[in-house]
């Protein structure tokens, strides 16, 4: 599937999160859990070992794109895009990002075509591998502690039952965003799903 001229792909989607067990669940693998969802409902494995991620090929709102769950943990994320970019001439305005955002409360969803890191250090990196940060994001809300001296045991913290529950329909309408995004524009996205 990989390497051959018929395996061109249109678009990348990125989930941001932190490998391993420990992290799997937390609030800072939004990311991973979105595109997890997104490879159920296409049935496809995020399985294939390549441009330092596990990744696959799937078909959503009428492209053909890379899925990716990039392998190198967060703050590395860009390492991971930028081989894919490279490998298949993707340009960034067809790297559509999902990841968590503490400064939007749980259940809350933001489609963005453009935008600074705002903190988020796998954003960072992917814009710093890019050289621009002008690539559509989803981002998932996570809330934030009360207290900031809290927000490592935050983000890499499990959510409470309650969140979980409204975290996997954010899941569900991430997907739909980024089916928007691919089909239809971010501006549309944004009108959509904001």
């Amino acid at each position: 599937m990989f390497g051959s001229k018929t395996s061109a792909v249109d678009w990348l989607i990125v989930g941001l999160g932190n490998p391993g067990d420990k992290y799997e669940k937390t609030r800072h693998n939004m990311g991973f859990l979105a595109v997890n969802l997104l490879a159920e409902k296409k049935g496809i494995k995020l399985n294939k070992v390549k441009f330092k991620s596990v990744c696959n090929i799937c078909e959503l709102g009428g492209a053909r794109c890379l899925v990716m769950k990039p392998q190198t943990y967060m703050n590395l994320s860009g390492e991971a895009v930028r081989e894919a970019v490279q490998f298949y001439k993707i340009p960034a305005d067809h790297v559509l990002v999902i990841y968590d955002d503490i400064s939007l409360p749980v259940g809350k969803l933001r489609v963005r075509p453009t935008g600074s890191a705002g903190g988020h250090n796998g954003i960072k990196n992917i814009i710093a591998h890019l050289g621009t940060q002008d690539f559509p994001r989803v981002k998932i809300g996570t809330g934030a502690p009360s207290d900031s001296s809290q927000m490592i045991d935050w983000v890499i913290g499990v959510p409470s039952q309650a969140e979980r529950k409204v975290l996997a329909e954010m899941f569900e309408k991430a997907i739909d965003a980024a089916a928007c995004i691919i089909e239809n524009g971010t501006q549309k996205a944004m009108n959509t799903f904001n």
